[in-house]
């Protein structure tokens, strides 16, 4: 409390202004039938895990090596209990990865170069589902193996309510983080 007093008389006495960053992210989904019909759009605030925080203040403040490649995954609605803050690749036993679609990987994430204190991919990931489930949500991962147990886990999002696919769906997904 005494800090925020003193960092307001320090903003008023010397014209500087002062704010909090609110780092996050968000996955917006298009969700299409096989005839092409639109089946739901889907706006998805992220969390971003425990590990992601860390990696980025590795890479950017301790010399830690930069991941150069994301990529998109889709959490299984099956089993699911929950997501956690110190969810990693190798341990998030609340939930499983819906891996039934055409692509023999998860799908990059084809950022472009961050501007106005943002970065996103212009380029839709897609996916071509190829069997029936229910999707509880998504995720971010520096490993393209599909159920892969190693990699950065950056961020985990729950669709606001169950998204039921069958054969021939496709989810178009754009990640957006934002500082």
């Amino acid at each position: 409390m005494l800090r925020s007093f003193l960092e307001r008389v320090h903003a008023k006495l010397f014209g500087l202004q002062t704010h909090l960053t609110n780092f996050g992210g968000r996955f917006a989904v298009e969700h299409r039938d096989r005839h092409g019909v639109l089946k739901g759009i889907y706006d998805i605030p992220n969390g971003i895990v425990d590990e992601g925080l860390n990696h980025i203040l590795d890479t950017q403040f301790a010399a830690g090596t930069p991941v150069t490649a994301w990529f998109i995954g889709i959490v299984d609605n099956s089993g699911f209990s929950a997501f956690a803050a110190a969810d990693v690749m190798s341990s998030h036993t609340g939930w499983n990865e819906f891996t039934t679609y055409t692509e023999a990987t998860r799908v990059a994430w084809a950022e472009d170069a961050a501007a106005a204190r943002s970065i996103t991919n212009t380029t839709s990931a897609d996916f071509a589902i190829t069997g029936s489930g229910t999707l509880k949500g998504i995720f971010l991962v520096s490993n393209n193996t599909k159920s892969g147990t190693t990699g950065v886990l950056w961020a985990t999002a729950a669709f606001a309510s169950n998204v039921a696919v069958v054969n021939g769906d496709s989810l178009k997904i754009t990640y957006t983080v934002s500082g």
